[in-house]
């Protein structure tokens, strides 16, 4: 299936100008898992400097004023230059067109604008760290408005950022839409094209919202409109409904392709047909369309009426159910497999298990009466991080590892990366496990300053950065020394479509373009042992 008759998209042109005006998907997809892992690691740097200030009580290692620029930066780096745009967009952009047959997406062209508009975002972001902005990844006004910070700076950079993310959708759901081989019924689309489908949605619109909502924001600073200042008539409340109304469905953008990520590892390491495709597949809409509809459990304590917070704190635990589903299905999948413990399925089981914390503890948060104790304490940072990072970031390290030979034509140790995983496990629950206890003990999230009797628990958290730490070295260093010789087309043997052709990849993907007749997840069956 695979275009022999040319060099794979690595090789084919050298040079910087074959990098900066390509069009092929896969070095689009390339150049973004770079630029992102740039911002993870500089966000990463921030989280490192801000758990090393609360090594002890009072101010140690920054001012106060440095602390809220460190944990503004950490927040807003984290979710919009990496885990919004993280799996979508680097893995999105190299897997779509290979897993459903295509040559490329159907706007190449878009495709590298909306690259180059994140850049342009990222870069307005990075420059407004000239007068950096104290005011949290939130902005919550009042207090954005009247901070003398670079805030508009920042903001504008969030909103260029967001037409890269609504481009980025747009491209991927025509590209499902019309350019599917032939026999490609959605019925037999990759579960990771159907989360990349409901995240594209979510994508499109959603984040006109907060591109609205952050202009005027600054059209409130520059000019002195009174949206949101309630001197001038204007509503604070009415900023957190606008955000979150954003902010809730970014949480799906962040997490659903990362689902979709482990429901393509699961199978091949089980080998197994995967339990349950359409109940997978259809969770993930229903998971999108649910997403729209729980902003408010953010602001039970805003204000709201009694019956408003009633009727979101209903919905929240509704979300529970397509998430839920997904988790028993991948379970049930491994259920009497062949199963192997690669890197890429150790970090899908470690995802499985936090989101799993994370998404029982966010039911306690989702009830009116546990929440307004828990609300703005390090229980909420803790739940926030077993969600994001946990999730998102942890499908995104099994993804890494999972289609490395695919991407670059080698194989890493595995060794190696298995006593990376083993240290990043381990340090991520020494961060963030303590913190359901300082939050269930009162502490409260974002402050410079803590009580002494929180001592002992920041301590412990703040070890933990030590030892996750060590383990992200081990990682880059295992990724970026890859084994002498190459990986073969297909190592895992998987029977997905991108399998079916060399690693890496040649330029246009397919000399044919396949007809499908079976469907996508074959493991363990006569299908598969006679392919």
């Amino acid at each position: 299936m695979s275009d022999t008759s040319e060099t794979n998209y690595l090789d084919n042109g050298k040079g910087f100008a074959s990098w900066f005006y390509t069009v092929d998907h896969k070095r689009i997809g390339v150049m973004y898992l770079i630029a992102i892992g740039i911002f993870f690691i500089i966000a990463a740097f921030a989280s490192f400097l801000i758990r090393w200030e609360h090594l002890t009580p009072g101010e140690g290692i920054v001012s106060a004023h440095t602390y809220n620029v460190l944990f503004t930066l950490h927040g807003s780096m984290m979710v919009f230059l990496f885990i919004v745009p993280g799996v979508a967009a680097s893995f999105g952009n190299f897997l779509i067109p290979l897993m459903i047959g295509a040559k490329d997406v159907i706007f190449p062209k878009l495709n590298l604008y909306s690259f180059w508009l994140y850049l342009l975002g990222a870069s307005i972001f990075l420059f407004a760290l000239a007068a950096p902005a104290d005011t949290g990844w939130t902005f919550y006004t009042p207090y954005s408005i009247d901070s003398g910070t670079n805030v508009i700076m920042i903001t504008l950079g969030v909103f260029v950022l967001g037409f890269s993310s609504i481009l980025t959708g747009i491209n991927f759901i025509v590209t499902m839409h019309k350019l599917r081989a032939p026999g490609m019924t959605w019925d037999r689309l990759p579960l990771f094209c159907w989360a990349a489908y409901a995240t594209s949605l979510l994508q499109v619109l959603a984040t006109p919202v907060v591109g609205i909502t952050l202009l005027l924001l600054i059209g409130e600073r520059y000019f002195g409109l009174g949206f949101f200042d309630p001197a001038k008539g204007g509503d604070p409340v009415m900023f957190q409904h606008f955000f979150w109304f954003y902010s809730h469905p970014a949480v799906y953008i962040m997490i659903l392709p990362a689902m979709g990520i482990i429901s393509e590892v699961m199978p091949v390491f089980s080998r197994k047909p995967i339990f349950g495709y359409k109940a997978i597949a259809y969770s993930s809409l229903a998971i999108a369309l649910i997403s729209f509809l729980v902003w408010g459990h953010h602001m039970f304590v805003s204000g709201q009426s009694k019956l408003v917070n009633i009727i979101f704190s209903v919905i929240t635990y509704a979300v529970a159910v397509p998430t839920a589903i997904k988790v028993f299905n991948w379970l049930w999948t491994m259920y009497k497999g062949s199963i192997e413990l690669s890197t890429a399925m150790l970090y899908s089981l470690a995802f499985i298990f936090l989101f799993t914390i994370g998404g029982l503890t966010g039911l306690f948060l989702g009830a009116l009466a546990v929440d307004v104790h828990l609300h703005d304490t390090y229980f909420v940072v803790a739940h926030m991080h077993y969600v994001m990072i946990g999730g998102t970031v942890f499908g995104f390290f099994a993804a890494l590892h999972f289609w490395y030979p695919k991407m670059w034509g080698v194989m890493f140790d595995e060794f190696k990366a298995k006593i990376a995983f083993v240290l990043i496990f381990i340090g991520f629950n020494v961060i963030f496990f303590p913190q359901f206890i300082l939050g269930t003990l009162g502490m409260p999230r974002r402050y410079f300053n803590y009580a002494p009797e929180f001592e002992s628990l920041h301590q412990l958290s703040t070890y933990g950065t030590w030892i996750i730490g060590i383990g992200f070295i081990l990682m880059m260093y295992t990724l970026l020394k890859p084994i002498p010789g190459e990986a073969g087309p297909n190592p895992y043997k998987s029977v997905s479509l991108e399998w079916s052709m060399d690693s890496p990849p040649p330029p246009l993907n397919f000399d044919k373009i396949p007809t499908i007749t079976e469907p996508v997840y074959n493991y363990g069956t006569k299908i598969e042992k006679e392919s």
